[in-house]
């Protein structure tokens, strides 16, 4: 899969720097410096685009210069089709090349807003109500911190500060809390950020997709099993296929990554996990990618918190992967049954350094039910 996403950014970056490269070729500036020559003229349009992928490169890296060129060539396709269609209406052509004009200002006005959204978190609070006996319960969740991209393990701290602001009577963390990328130092010092936070129940994290490292512990100088021992140095609790029951008033069900049963590995399914349960206690189910709520609603579990989509990155199409069946919810709440299905779109972001279809967040759950 990144393979494929990889192969497609770099083809999409070569056909937009050849259809960008023409399409400032037809600013009169150039067409003047070119002598009318069109050869000449699309030379001299490589110049600017080279430009913008040098800067972006050099500010946020290449797969954000490759985003960047992506999302300039569909604006500038979409103003040249409503160009022409305007000189149709009026029977008339534009004087000057105000396709490209427009093109260009609303490309830096979209990614400039994608970036602010990426790079800074907002509170997202829920409401969830149930007969059971359960009582006032405030849950504090964060997903897809990608430790070392939008912000390092110091900058963290300020996060963590946030959501100790919330007085939680819990944390959990449902996945991708580093990134291939992450530094053993990023990493160690984001856990020492966790082990301030003040809970009534402790803290609590489940595997993503991502945090036992895509490449093998060489790549970034730490294993799953280091980032496991960090983590529980400063407090915080590690499930994996586990369940615990929490002041006898509910339970908490830590999942396996999916991911696991695709490198040769399982996981427990939702049956096994909910076997020997009583389902007149409450119980909550950390699973990084929301993609089984069939079996998850068939167990009668009362609440799952998932992350890992990043709310589908960029509109319009951030709901792909929900409609064509890659993930079962892209983002926010639903109830399926007696289920509440909640999907975060993460506290960060992985490489890509924008994203329009959703914000960057962590969320407040308030649980009311019967005393």
């Amino acid at each position: 899969m990144w393979a494929m996403i990889f192969s497609g950014l770099i083809l999409g970056t070569v056909v937009g720097l050849f259809y960008l490269a023409g399409r400032f070729s037809r600013f009169s500036i150039i067409k003047k410096i070119s002598g009318g020559k069109k050869l000449v003229a699309f030379l001299i349009g490589i110049i600017p685009v080279a430009l913008i992928i040098f800067c972006v490169r050099a500010g946020l890296g290449t797969i954000n210069a490759e985003i960047a060129i992506l999302h300039m060539m569909v604006i500038w396709l979409l103003c040249d089709g409503i160009s022409k269609l305007a000189e149709k209406v009026r029977k008339a052509k534009f004087t000057r090349y105000y396709a490209g004009i427009c093109a260009l200002g609303i490309t830096a006005v979209y990614l400039c807003c994608g970036w602010y959204l990426a790079n800074h978190v907002w509170r997202r609070p829920y409401t969830v109500e149930t007969d059971k006996e359960v009582g006032s319960l405030r849950i504090v969740q964060f997903a897809d911190s990608h430790v070392g991209n939008t912000f390092d393990g110091e900058e963290f701290l300020e996060h963590v500060k946030s959501m100790q602001a919330e007085n939680p009577d819990i944390v959990v963390i449902t996945g991708d809390y580093v990134d291939d990328d992450t530094s053993r130092e990023d990493m160690i010092a984001a856990c020492r950020a966790l082990g301030t936070l003040e809970t009534t129940y402790g803290v609590y994290y489940v595997f993503g997709n991502h945090d036992k490292g895509y490449y093998g512990p060489a790549y970034r100088g730490y294993s799953g099993s280091d980032l496991i021992a960090e983590l529980e140095k400063n407090g915080v609790i590690v499930l994996q296929d586990q369940v615990v029951t929490l002041d006898d008033r509910f339970y908490l069900i830590g999942r396996k990554d999916r991911s696991e049963e695709r490198t040769g590995s399982s996981r427990a399914s939702m049956k096994e996990l909910t076997a020997e349960l009583d389902p007149a206690k409450y119980s909550i189910v950390l699973d990084h990618q929301p993609y089984d709520y069939e079996a998850q609603e068939a167990a009668g579990v009362d609440l799952v918190l998932s992350g890992h989509t990043h709310g589908g990155q960029f509109f319009p199409i951030n709901y792909v992967g929900q409609w064509t069946g890659v993930d079962a919810k892209t983002y926010g709440m639903e109830k399926r049954g007696g289920t509440v299905f909640i999907v975060t779109s993460g506290i960060s972001d992985w490489a890509i350094q924008f994203r329009t279809g959703c914000r960057s967040e962590y969320v407040v759950i308030d649980i009311q039910g019967a005393q």
